[in-house]
């Protein structure tokens, strides 16, 4: 018998309360009030912030290349699975189809969530995994649909320094952040505009 698989969805990123250099993605489940937060490494963070904010890296990053790559030989990730919790670790399955064949590739659940997110393709988990490592948040939806995909430990010591520049400054330092890659101070000023256009 088949487990029943749990859609999940990308709450967002935080820093890591616990290791330094680390961050917290947390995946929430898509009919309920459950929360898995997964610590994931620095680059996998900023591979899948970049996607989740909507910039695009003038240069193909690895988790980019990897889709070019599949989109060349005609392979197509369908759906990503967390389908193991052991020792704090969590394990995940890239399900791809190549013409009529479906295959099953193992990926850490990080680079798991950054390849959902270029192919446009959902992430399940299953019942025993959220009962194990699911958290439910003590905060409203209000709160919650309030959170920023990366919250930044320095936001907002670093948002004074653009309070005093114009929204076509801001576009322009925007644009130079993403050429020298340094995605970190973009998405910094690409919240700054958010918050001037609200």
């Amino acid at each position: 018998m088949s487990k029943k698989k749990i859609k999940l969805n990308i709450l967002g990123l935080s820093y890591s309360q616990t290791q330094s250099g680390a961050y917290a993605l947390v995946l929430a489940e898509e009919d309920g009030e459950r929360r898995i937060p997964i610590i994931i490494g620095g680059v996998e963070a900023q591979s899948i912030a970049i996607k989740l904010e909507g910039l695009e890296p003038p240069r193909p990053l690895t988790h980019d290349l990897f889709l070019n790559f599949s989109k060349a030989f005609n392979i197509e990730v369908v759906e990503v699975v967390v389908y193991k919790l052991e020792e704090g670790i969590f394990y995940s399955e890239l399900v791809c189809r190549r013409d009529n064949e479906q295959l099953h590739i193992d990926s850490r659940t990080s680079d798991a969530v950054a390849l959902a997110l270029r192919f446009g393709c959902p992430i399940y988990t299953y019942e025993e995994i959220i009962q194990k490592a699911g958290i439910v948040l003590d905060f409203d939806k209000k709160e919650e649909s309030s959170i920023t995909p990366v919250e930044k430990k320095e936001s907002k010591t670093s948002s004074t320094q653009y309070q005093s520049k114009t929204i076509d400054e801001l576009k322009q330092l925007l644009n130079e952040a993403i050429q020298q890659e340094d995605y970190e101070k973009a998405s910094q000023i690409r919240d700054e505009i958010n918050q001037r256009e609200k």
